[in-house]
């Protein structure tokens, strides 16, 4: 025999009873020996519970409710009997009629006493059960239905009645033996035995249909919902969740009694002791196996599942007066005990010093009073401190029967929340090592179920989420070449970059869901949103994802203001602006030291060379236990251009305009000349070096004459550069006859930063420079007789692009 039950998310519309149906002449016609479990529509046994409620205050709109609970029954019996509507909706009024009645007296007495309320909340079942059977019989099958107030016996615990197990079964094999039609049983209602109406709690109808299987000896229990079995998450939370196909009665209590929606733990425990399976599937899906819970467990991952309670309050009790001391433990959970109040997780440090339980927000202050008042001596004396109650939080749970053999999961875990800036409150392991529970924040939750579970179940995949301000030459390229390389990044570095929040100056885009690459700019001059920078950060901080990472492509202070409240968010941030890292040294070290703080990266490399790997080439160097002595570097594109075609021949203006007509540089040359980008360039490279230097410290040789530098237009200056251009030629001449050329370079040695117009000569890099090329020459403790060069276009969208995109896959490895 098998038991099948169907939950009120099967139950819910005329289309999907037809989908029950279906189902239950399927199973019928394999395995021929069945029994169904019927719980209420779905949204009724609320509906019950507040037009009672509403009843019981004198409020006449009671009947508003009721009325929609007696036309949702029976617009349901109109639409599933074409042919016996008659005879099938006399039998549902004449059960909202007992309904109304009940109502009407409780609005009479303005009472509702728990007794009342289960008699009540029984009509849900019963009405559901009689409307499935009249359908099943109408298409052929010989069904009655069985109200099970008259074979389960509870006792007089309205709201969460105790079942007499022993009695129960012995009434269920009884009836059964002299009923041979197929049994539609009403779910979550028993009675007492003086035969007044119980419910057996939340989860009610799962304990009747594992009853009825433990007292059959059922072959399997199927638990009939909208899902595809028990997944590794929620799905709601975690979009990423996949089923899970077998999994062990003790990995199912414990993933439920951590929130998860699979199945009520007091339902697992009369087919647990008889190891009859119970199986978790889907009625809008009846071609998948679904999730099959047993004696049994076997899981490819190291972990079975993740769960989480996503609203708990934490009590905190400690003082020096509990160390050593016998019966403090009892004393507080008899305390509690005594107020009806349910713990949910308890850790105590080895010290003794502290005991934090876990409980339900709305028990919080009724515990908070109970222990106190038992300890009231102690914490009077001072030996123990007043109970501290923290609210606000939520217990995330990894469950597995793996975790007993496998190495590193705390490890795995920890790093998955730390990597996320997610501070654990309080941590909890059983000595099974069925169970890791940890307490977080609750505006963490959903980001600590994401990252947990991606490193547990998709630790071959590693998800970014990217957020991205400035959409100009850098932005868009940027977004171009993730688009392009994408599929290369799943399938050959199982990397997933997510682009969730663009803007540019006019306007904002942000989705959650995340927007598509290739139609990202129409998406974005089509959105309502206008660009406003604080609200677009804030978002993306409420958003709250995990390895998120904000790009700031903007050469705008306005971002940088920001960057703090981004990487105290724990939010990784990637720039070429060069605003935040030149500016005052303060506000370097205050992003340097709160990305360490928070273990996300602030990385900048395009700062300094575009694409080419200066930062990181420097920083390897200097973790890598390297000396730096010196750094030499011509860090601008522009200028290297000047000087590697200023020759014989040709005028230093001339050399200038062709760089400006070709556009090497900026629409005013000078911006390019007067060395402040390189002085920013070299200020950030002193810095990663260890030194506190300000712009100021840098000593900046200006090659113009004050005559260029003051010219009121472009062609003004020009024209005032024509005439020193014997000036330029009389250097050029004096170096080539020494066999040198003309390069401007920057200089780092000893703490001392220089920019300045030097000759070099053949034994040096800088020599053989050519065309636009930067180039970076490290002398270190190891690369003395010859110094490490970088070398490359230190300039150029798609260049500086790929540099931010390297750092965003830097990001991604750290994750990893």
């Amino acid at each position: 025999m098998k038991i099948l039950k169907f939950g009120g998310s099967t139950l819910d519309s005329p289309e999907h009873i037809f989908h029950v149906l279906k189902t239950i002449e399927k199973s019928y016609k394999e395995y021929g020996s069945i029994a169904i479990v019927i719980s209420a529509l779905k949204g009724m046994t609320d509906l019950l519970i507040e037009m009672s409620r509403r009843a019981e205050k004198h409020l006449l709109d009671y009947k508003d409710l009721f009325q929609v609970f007696s036309e949702g029954h029976l617009e349901l019996v109109h639409s599933l009997f074409s042919t016996r509507e008659k005879p099938v909706r006399e039998e549902a009024v004449l059960l909202l009629d007992e309904l109304k009645d009940t109502l009407h007296g409780v609005y009479l007495v303005k009472e509702l006493t728990p007794k009342t309320l289960d008699f009540i909340l029984g009509f849900g079942e019963r009405l559901a059960a009689m409307i499935v059977t009249r359908a099943l019989a109408q298409r052929g099958m010989d069904v009655e239905c069985l109200d099970t107030r008259t074979v389960i016996v509870t006792d007089e615990n309205f709201g969460a009645a105790r079942v007499h197990y022993e009695q129960t079964v012995t009434n269920i094999l009884e009836y059964m033996s002299l009923h041979p039609k197929i049994q539609v049983i009403t779910g979550f209602i028993a009675s007492t035995v003086r035969h007044e109406t119980t419910t057996l709690g939340r989860g009610g109808s799962d304990y009747t249909a594992t009853l009825f299987g433990a007292a059959l000896n059922a072959e399997e229990v199927e638990i009939w919902t909208n899902v595809d079995g028990v997944m590794t998450a929620d799905p709601q939370k975690v979009p990423q969740a996949i089923s899970i196909d077998l999994m062990s009665y003790e990995e199912a209590m414990e993933m439920t009694h951590f929130g998860a929606r699979i199945i009520y733990p007091s339902a697992l425990q009369p087919v647990a002791a008889r190891k009859i399976p119970i199986r978790i599937r889907n009625t809008f899906n009846p071609g998948f196996a679904g999730t099959l819970i047993s004696d049994r467990s076997k899981s490819s991952y190291p972990v079975t599942g993740i769960s989480s309670i996503d609203h708990i309050a934490l009590l905190r009790i400690q003082g020096s007066g509990m160390i050593g001391v016998a019966g403090i433990s009892n004393r507080l959970f008899n305390a509690l005990a005594r107020h009806d109040i349910s713990v949910i997780l308890i850790t105590q440090g080895s010290s003794e010093h502290s005991i934090c339980i876990a409980v339900h927000p709305d028990s919080a202050e009724s515990a908070r009073e109970a222990v106190e008042r038992e300890f009231g001596l102690e914490i009077q004396t001072g030996q123990t401190d007043p109970v501290i109650v923290e609210y606000d939080l939520s217990i995330l749970a990894v469950v597995g029967e793996n975790m007993q053999k496998t190495t590193g999961i705390s490890g795995r875990l920890f790093q998955a929340l730390g990597k996320n800036g997610i501070n654990v409150v309080a941590i909890a392991q059983g000595s099974s090592e069925l169970n890791i529970s940890v307490v977080v924040n609750k505006s963490d939750e959903s980001k600590s179920l994401n990252a947990v579970h991606e490193a547990f179940f998709l630790s071959h995949t590693k998800t970014l989420h990217l957020f991205v301000a400035g959409t100009g030459l850098i932005g868009g390229t940027l977004l171009r070449q993730i688009r392009n390389h994408s599929r290369q990044l799943a399938e050959k570095s199982a990397l997933n970059i997510r682009l969730i929040g663009v803007g540019n100056i006019d306007r904002m885009l942000l989705s959650e869901n995340g927007i598509d690459y290739d139609g990202w700019e129409e998406r974005l001059d089509a959105s309502q949103s206008v660009m406003n920078l604080d609200r677009f950060i804030q978002s993306m901080i409420a958003m709250n994802l995990p390895n998120t990472v904000f790009v700031d492509a903007t050469g705008s202070d306005e971002p940088v203001r920001h960057y703090e409240a981004i990487l105290n968010a724990s939010i990784s941030i990637v720039t070429p602006n060069k605003i935040a890292n030149s500016g005052p040294y303060e506000r370097y070290k205050t992003l340097k030291d709160a990305a360490a703080r928070h273990g996300v990266k602030f990385l900048f490399e395009t700062n300094v060379g575009a694409g080419l790997p200066v930062i990181s080439t420097l920083n390897d160097l200097l973790s890598s236990g390297d000396q730096i002595k010196k750094i030499e570097a011509i860090l601008s594109g522009t200028v290297s251009y000047i000087f590697n075609t200023f020759r014989q021949g040709l005028a230093f203006s001339a050399v200038v305009r062709e760089a400006q007509r070709k556009g090497l540089s900026e629409p005013d040359p000078r911006d390019d000349l007067n060395g402040r980008d390189v002085a920013r360039k070299l200020l950030i490279l002193a810095r990663e070096c260890g030194y506190s230097l300000e712009p100021s410290d840098i000593e900046l040789e200006n090659i113009l004459p004050e005559n260029c530098r003051s010219a009121r237009s472009v062609e003004d200056f020009f024209r005032e550069l024509e005439k020193v251009d014997g000036d330029f030629e009389n250097l050029r001449r004096e170096a080539e006859e020494d066999g040198c050329v003309l390069r401007y370079v920057a200089t780092l040695q000893d703490g001392a930063a220089r920019i300045s117009l030097r000759s070099v000569g053949p034994e040096h890099p800088f020599r053989t420079l050519s065309g636009s090329d930067n180039m970076i020459v490290f002398t270190t403790e190891r690369y003395q007789e010859r110094p490490l060069v970088v070398q490359g276009p230190g300039a150029g969208a798609e260049v500086t692009a790929a540099g931010v995109f390297a750092d965003i896959i830097r990001i991604a490895h750290y994750l990893s």
